[in-house]
């Protein structure tokens, strides 16, 4: 199993000085992995209700560093963790720019970099990037295909129902051939299927272990019916966590606990088939030492894990 740390962005770590000495000190550390996420803004009135914890949106996402540009410091003071977005949000982006960006971050980092893509779930954030909310499995289809041409053709050509692409030269190919990796989020039973389908992953989040299980069946099934190996794919799961001092309730883990709890969790997530999991604590934590504290760890109980 591969264990990884989230690259500070959020809140209080919101600092592009912290974002690389942080992310040098997680690679010492023996993190394989790095990743970022990706909000815009905290409505005062939100469209729809957080998905996790109470439902309130973390005040921490008032203040949110770009995902990409988080991602190319942690890259220019790594050499070794692999860089992945959990997730980006890709609809709010032309898919020829973002596929583009996407690249240049590929080669800085010499094939570093997985792509994990969600939807969201903030209609607030759609009407801010004027993109639409309805459709969004339709225009996250077009947008793979799109930059599936644009990472894997000679000659980029493109006619769908939102973007158009003359025949012409996309020459900036990326480090990893045929692409980078692609890992899809998503519960419904069409972003599963998707998965399945076209992707080479599912990013899940901590939940009871018999329903990551169910789900992750789905997407097994989804890729034997397309005609693919379930088993080349892979299960890449986030742990938004409350890290205390004191055992919290079997029920409140792995979502609160301490670092042991959430330990136990994570090795029960790798029995179960779990190939990557990534701790996130910018939410419940404000200070950074204790950050740094609180992933080394971490890096100490999982490392035989690796």
């Amino acid at each position: 199993m591969r264990i990884g740390f989230a690259v500070p962005q959020f809140g209080v770590h919101a600092d592009p000085d912290l974002i690389g000495e942080v992310s040098g000190t997680l690679e010492t550390m023996g993190y394989d992995s790095l990743w970022a996420g990706d909000r815009i803004l905290r409505p005062l009135s939100p469209s729809d209700r957080y998905l996790g914890g109470d439902g309130v949106m973390p005040p921490e996402y008032a203040t949110s560093f770009d995902p990409l540009s988080a991602l190319t410091i942690a890259a220019l003071n790594t050499r070794r963790v692999r860089l992945g977005t959990s997730t980006l949000n890709a609809l709010w982006h032309p898919p020829v720019l973002l596929a583009r960006s996407l690249t240049s971050l590929d080669l800085l980092s010499h094939g570093r970099l997985d792509v994990g893509i969600g939807l969201g779930w903030l209609r607030d954030e759609y009407a801010a990037a004027g993109v639409p909310w309805a459709a969004r499995g339709a225009r996250l289809e077009e947008t793979l295909d799109l930059m599936e041409a644009v990472w894997t053709s000679e000659v980029v050509e493109h006619r769908g129902p939102l973007w158009t692409v003359p025949p012409s030269h996309v020459d900036l190919k990326p480090f990893q051939r045929p692409r980078p990796p692609i890992l899809l989020a998503g519960f419904t039973p069409a972003a599963l299927e998707r998965v399945g389908r076209r992707a080479d992953g599912w990013l899940g989040v901590a939940m009871p272990l018999p329903y990551l299980k169910a789900l992750w069946g789905m997407v097994s099934r989804a890729a034997e019916e397309a005609g693919r190996d379930p088993s080349g794919l892979r299960l890449v799961m986030r742990v938004n966590a409350e890290i205390t001092a004191r055992p919290a309730g079997k029920d409140r883990a792995p979502h609160v606990g301490t670092v042991e709890q959430v330990s136990e969790y994570i090795l029960a997530a790798r029995e179960m088939g779990a190939d990557e999991v990534f701790v996130d604590v910018q939410t419940t934590t404000s200070s950074r030492a204790r950050l740094l504290e609180i992933a080394e760890d971490f890096a100490g109980r999982l490392g035989a894990a690796r």
